[in-house]
């Protein structure tokens, strides 16, 4: 599948009603997670994460909905609190087979999201032909978008082809709004990479050393911008935040303040995002073979010293990109064993020698040998030449 993400360029008024339609998913999921936890208490009931949405579900639409409090809800398409039952299924399914925590409540403060899809249209009679892309919204090239259920929104950067698709997953980061949707096509993976094999050894010092001597690093606009951040935290130290708790209201002045900061957060994590997307498919392009060490991340986490650097430089959303766009570039992600002594051993003669973090040039003690090279492109070079019993698929 192929997936467009576009901003959208908004007016004030636009603006509130994405907001409003982001709320009321957030309501309903929170709605739905409190019912689904109370329904645990009645033991006499036997039925299925599932089945009991289902019921949460006619209970929303039958009696909350209903209610004259809530004349609100009915501003808002019908497609986005159908859509956060679905999301509150995935989240209890996800759960129950282990692939992530207890689904919690959402936030305004992580960010808005919601979803919205095309219905089925109008139906043909009895013995006419089906009616193409009935439950499908056709987009134009251009600037312009129109959304099922809501109106049509401007874009910051054209779309320059016709398409079309089903389901719009609109969401908020800091004060810029995107809209993503999926299109039926599929990539086409190139079928000849100039390189065979490549080791990729992920670093400090450098974000990624490669065994063909090319190196990527993260660019010091990262440093830049952390700087800034801290610097901007720093000052507004004594400012009225609010307290929920409490029943404190944050001013004016701090709203002002979380604006500002969360747009600092999401200019780090787009520079972060430009780099590491830029490096992984710069590697999926040229090699159809990439080696990686299985790092314990966590583990270098724990080291205080390293551990700025180490959540800097994202190397386990490296390695997820990496495998996501296997399918996309034809290629084959392979995973290095973790003990393997890749920044240990000599990549001339194989000898092991003890290996300190502050030594960044590797020199074999061994006399017949004698190899001097950097401790990175060495480590990367034995990554290439790992022995196939050390070595698995991601």
């Amino acid at each position: 599948m192929y997936a467009i993400k576009r901003e959208l360029k908004l007016n004030k008024v636009e603006t509130s009603l994405l907001r409003g339609n982001a709320g009321f998913k957030r309501w309903v999921y929170n709605f739905g997670l409190d019912l689904i936890q109370a329904s645990w208490d009645f033991t006499g009931i036997q039925a299925s994460d599932a089945k009991r949405i289902d019921a949460i579900k006619k209970v929303f639409t039958q009696v909350t909905m209903r209610r004259t409090e809530n004349a609100w809800m009915k501003k808002y398409p019908s497609t986005v609190y159908q859509s956060a039952f679905i999301d509150l299924k995935k989240a209890f399914s996800r759960w129950r087979e282990g692939l992530s925590e207890f689904p919690v409540k959402k936030s305004k403060k992580k960010g808005d999201s919601f979803t919205v899809y095309k219905t089925a249209g109008v139906y043909p009679s009895i013995g006419q032909p089906p009616i193409p892309f009935t439950n499908r919204v056709v987009i134009n090239p251009g600037k312009r978008i129109k959304l099922p259920g809501l109106k049509e929104f401007r874009l910051k950067e054209r779309i320059n082809f016709y398409c079309s698709s089903q389901t719009f997953t609109v969401s908020r980061t800091a004060d810029q709004w995107f809209v993503s949707f999926v299109l039926d096509a599929e990539k086409v993976p190139p079928i000849i990479h100039p390189i065979e094999t490549i080791g990729v050894d992920f670093g400090v010092k450098a974000l990624a050393t490669c065994s063909d001597g090319s190196k990527y690093d993260m660019p010091a606009t990262t440093k830049k911008a952390k700087t800034k951040l801290g610097k901007f935290q720093w000052r507004n130290r004594n400012k009225n935040l609010g307290n929920k708790r409490l029943k404190i209201k944050a001013s004016k002045n701090a709203c002002k303040f979380y604006d500002r900061l969360t747009c600092q957060h999401a200019r780090i994590v787009n520079i972060r995002q430009d780099t590491t997307q830029k490096m992984t498919t710069d590697l999926s392009r040229k090699a159809y073979t990439i080696r990686i060490e299985d790092l314990n991340v966590l583990g270098m986490i724990a080291n205080h010293k390293l551990a700025s650097a180490v959540s800097n430089n994202c190397f386990y959303e490296i390695r997820r990109q990496l495998i996501y766009k296997q399918a996309h570039y034809g290629t084959k992600v392979e995973l290095v064993d973790r003990w393997y002594p890749s920044s240990k051993k000599c990549s001339k003669c194989n000898h092991v020698q003890p290996m300190k973090l502050s030594d960044r040039v590797f020199q074999c003690q061994n006399s017949q040998c004698g190899h001097i090279q950097d401790r990175d492109e060495n480590a990367a070079v034995n990554l290439e030449y790992a022995p196939e019993d050390k070595v698995r698929l991601a």
